[in-house]
């Protein structure tokens, strides 16, 4: 029993699809789409899952927390990732179509702030990344924050941020801009990944992205939800408690509940010690506490 789904409204409906396959071999595909933030672990778990219910195939795609979202609506997948919840205006919009959006927390995400390693700066603050990112902001360049960056021409911020119709565009902007608009001028990019590469190449840049895509060559700024305050680090524990200040749950809705079939299976899974030792794997904070191994 998945206990923590909730019906945001309208009627349930059934989902996945059974496919005949050869010899009457009755397969079933699951159409899982959306984040980003969540593809690696999606098809992680896609991965993985083959080795317990073989009969049943997970079809893993990006492009968004938006596009899984539309996708879900509009009946073209059975679960639909995403990194924010949906809109009002997504959950009636669904109703109308027949659908249910039922949500399912399957782990936290603490949305890291990426800086190049050379730059000096190691501490920031919410209302700081308001005045770099907000529209009418004070900080467009580095000295505005009180540093020189080594190897950044002219000291001119560049702004990595993600697409619109990203769920991290959504929260950051929400968390950190409030009703503000993004500065003009950001470089948006499709992917998680490609925020901190791009980061990791630019000595000027500043980007925000999943905990989970950081490495050993970009630095994440430790942050505070007040200047002069005390900072917190992003960590998969400080995701999960809740003490880091843009920490997120990661979420997937199905259209209904899906009592007893493929994907309720498979979302039981998720929500197993395998399933959660995965995402744990992946760079993630679990949704439940688990204990996991090198054999998990």
């Amino acid at each position: 029993m998945l206990n923590s789904r909730n019906v945001a409204t309208g009627l349930a409906v059934v989902v996945g699809v059974s496919l005949a396959g050869c010899g009457g071999e009755h397969r079933q595909i699951i159409q899982e789409k959306g984040s980003d933030t969540m593809v690696n672990v999606a098809q992680a778990w896609a991965e993985a899952y083959q080795t317990v219910e073989p009969a049943v195939t997970v079809a893993v795609s990006g492009g968004g927390s938006g596009t899984g979202i539309a996708a879900l609506i509009n009946g073209t997948a059975d679960i639909a990732n995403s990194s924010r919840e949906l809109h009002p205006d997504e959950v009636v919009q669904a109703t109308k179509n027949g659908h249910a959006p039922v949500s399912l927390i399957v782990g936290y995400d603490a949305l890291a702030v990426y800086l190049h390693p050379d730059n000096p700066i190691d501490t920031l603050s919410k209302e700081q990344l308001a005045t770099i990112y907000g529209n009418g902001g004070s900080a467009t360049h580095w000295t505005d924050l009180g540093v020189e960056v080594p190897g950044c021409k002219d000291q001119e911020i560049v702004l990595i941020s993600r697409q619109n119709n990203s769920g991290t565009y959504e929260y950051f902007r929400e968390a950190i801009l409030g009703k503000r608009d993004f500065r003009l001028g950001t470089l948006d990019m499709h992917g998680s990944r490609e925020v901190v590469d791009l980061v990791e190449n630019t000595p000027c840049a500043i980007g925000y992205s999943g905990l989970a895509y950081a490495t050993d060559r970009v630095k994440m700024a430790c942050l505070a939800a007040e200047t002069g305050g005390s900072c917190i680090n992003p960590t998969e524990e400080t995701a999960k408690d809740g003490t880091y200040p843009i920490a997120r749950p990661l979420l997937m809705y199905t259209s209904g509940r899906p009592w007893g079939g493929a994907v309720d299976r498979y979302l039981d899974w998720i929500m197993s010690d395998a399933g959660q030792c995965i995402i744990m794997q992946q760079g993630y904070a679990p949704a439940t506490n688990v204990g996991c191994d090198s054999s998990s």
